[in-house]
């Protein structure tokens, strides 16, 4: 092999792929080898080869007739310039195409601002001449530019705005090292404007509030069963819900679930199925309230291949296809756009649709259980909700009673709470104290069962003793913010006056301090900051008939 010494070659071979001439590192028959082998075989203009333990780069061309040069320089430190040229065939079109690309103009500077090169589209762009730009510094050529700057700092600038020509452009400038030294910058444009930037930003924002939805739809679509056994309560409303849910379950009706928000709709839905002769198959749902109004369409019909962009190759199947021979639960109905109502409706006339990008009818078969915590009688004056569909959907009407119908059955919902969240978290069955009970049946429950759960998990996490006390229920805001929310207020007699108001506001507030405290005076009166004399007179005062 030719020593280090030799950096340069040059090797002729003629038509035959004989070697005509060789100078420098092209007096290897190595290197010629390689040549004959992988560049005039290949017919690749540009190449990396590897001979012996010399790296070099070869650039070939036909100079007569017959007759093919191949220029050889040594690039042992540049290793991976070496594999991408020897690995990848297309190598001198990827490096033409970086170069001329119309829509990634190149500037290249030296450590002094000078330009060295100046790619095809920006020089059209300026109104130059083939290389008329080199040599001359940046500052000349382009305006408002830090290219130099960058050259002469080494500190990059990635995603700076930039003014040229009337054209705002958003640019990266990076600094180009070689032995520990800034040898030069490259410029490049990375959007064409902000217009570009901001469209691919509100891309990705949609992009996350699909990944966001369907981070929610895994979550509520886990195998979860529920049976009518998971309807915790024994009160009159409960027993007559459960006994509406038996007989209705085999029917092949639609179900329409009302309820406040909290109160277990999903918990009868599921009941429903597990009942219905559709029980062998996974019930498929689907909250409309969570559905991004652009998804709602793609997500119940299902989309083909290449129906829009970001579409899955294979395409998808909808919720009303995947439901088939099986129960779809339609959670929070009325938040459903009026527009996907018609479309709605249409397949619940004979189960027939398209989907998205499609044109071929399919065919489902699926039972409807539909649940809203909305008023749709409301809604359908207020032309907010179909007719047409209110009537397809409500077969049948049953109805999730509110706690505060059913207080009775806050202590079988409590007991349950407390060994579901034990079982959980591996933690000791917590006894309760009876004025717990007593406790939560004095108060509204706007939140109803799901505020119940909340506030019993919340007091077991925060419980000093082996027994739930009602000292352990902290004083929540939402008992008082969100009653209004689903109870109307406790409505005063007609011209009652202001001082009979405020006496019957207090005693109220000094029976909730009273059930909350167990009937300890001594810390109403400090909770309320009144004396315990007073204290006892508001109280003789509450127990006279």
């Amino acid at each position: 092999m030719p020593s280090h010494e030799q950096n340069y070659g040059l090797i002729v071979l003629d038509k035959g792929g004989d070697s005509a001439f060789t100078a420098g590192l092209g007096n290897s028959a190595e290197v010629v080898e390689k040549i004959r082998q992988e560049v005039i075989k290949g017919k690749r203009q540009i190449s990396g080869i590897q001979a012996g333990s010399t790296q070099c780069i070869a650039t070939v061309a036909p100079i007569a007739e017959g007759l093919t040069a191949a220029f050889i320089q040594e690039a042992s430190s540049a290793s991976t310039l070496i594999d991408f040229l020897a690995a990848v065939d297309i190598a001198p079109d990827i490096l033409n195409h970086l170069l001329n690309n119309a829509f990634d103009g190149m500037t290249v500077t030296d450590n002094e601002g000078r330009i060295v090169y100046l790619s095809p589209v920006h020089e059209k762009f300026f109104g130059l001449f083939r290389g008329e730009a080199t040599g001359r510094h940046v500052t000349e050529v382009i305006e408002n530019t830090r290219l130099h700057i960058v050259a002469r700092t080494g500190k990059p600038e990635i995603g700076h705005m930039q003014k040229m020509l009337s054209s705002n452009r958003i640019v990266s400038r990076l600094p180009i090292h070689s032995s520990g030294k800034v040898v030069g910058a490259i410029g490049r444009i990375m959007f064409k404007g902000p217009e570009q930037l901001l469209a691919m930003s509100s891309e990705i924002a949609s992009l996350r509030n699909e990944v966001e939805f369907y981070k929610r739809e895994a979550s509520f679509l886990r195998n979860r069963t529920y049976g009518i056994e998971d309807i915790i309560g024994d009160s009159k409303a409960i027993r007559q819900l459960k006994s509406d849910m038996t007989k209705v379950a085999s029917l092949d009706i639609p179900i329409l679930i009302i309820g406040e928000s909290g109160t277990g709709k999903e918990l009868v839905a599921h009941a429903i199925h597990r009942l219905s002769m559709r029980r062998d198959k996974q019930m498929i749902m689907v909250n409309a309230g969570a559905l991004p109004e652009s998804l709602v369409e793609s997500e119940l019909f299902g989309y083909e291949p290449g129906a829009f962009t970001g579409a899955k190759k294979k395409g998808r199947k909808g919720k009303f296809e995947a439901a088939h021979d099986s129960s779809l639960f339609l959670d929070e109905i009325g938040e459903m756009p009026f527009d996907m109502q018609v479309k709605l409706l249409r397949v619940l006339q004979d189960g027939s649709f398209e989907r998205v990008g499609g044109d071929e009818p399919k065919q489902s078969d699926f039972r409807l259980i539909a649940a809203t915590n909305r008023d749709l009688t409301s809604m359908l004056d207020t032309d907010q909700f179909r007719l047409d569909l209110y009537y397809r959907i409500s077969g049948v009407t049953l109805r999730a009673p509110p706690l505060r119908e059913r207080l009775e059955d806050i202590p079988m919902l409590v007991q349950h709470f407390i060994r579901s969240f034990s079982n959980r978290q591996r933690t000791p069955v917590m006894r309760v104290n009876p004025s717990v009970y007593r406790y939560m049946q004095s108060r509204p429950w706007p939140g109803n069962v799901r505020q119940l759960q909340h506030e019993v998990e919340r007091a077991l996490i925060f419980a000093e003793g082996e027994e739930l006390e009602v000292d352990d229920f902290r004083p929540s805001e939402i008992f008082s913010n969100e009653y209004s929310a689903n109870r109307p207020p406790t409505q005063t007699k007609n011209g009652e006056a202001l001082k009979d108001t405020l006496e019957r506001v207090e005693l109220e507030k000094i029976s909730d301090a009273m059930a909350r405290h167990n009937d300890n005076k001594k810390r109403v009166s400090e909770e309320l900051g009144v004396s315990r004399s007073y204290l006892y007179k508001r109280l003789k005062e509450l127990q006279s008939p």
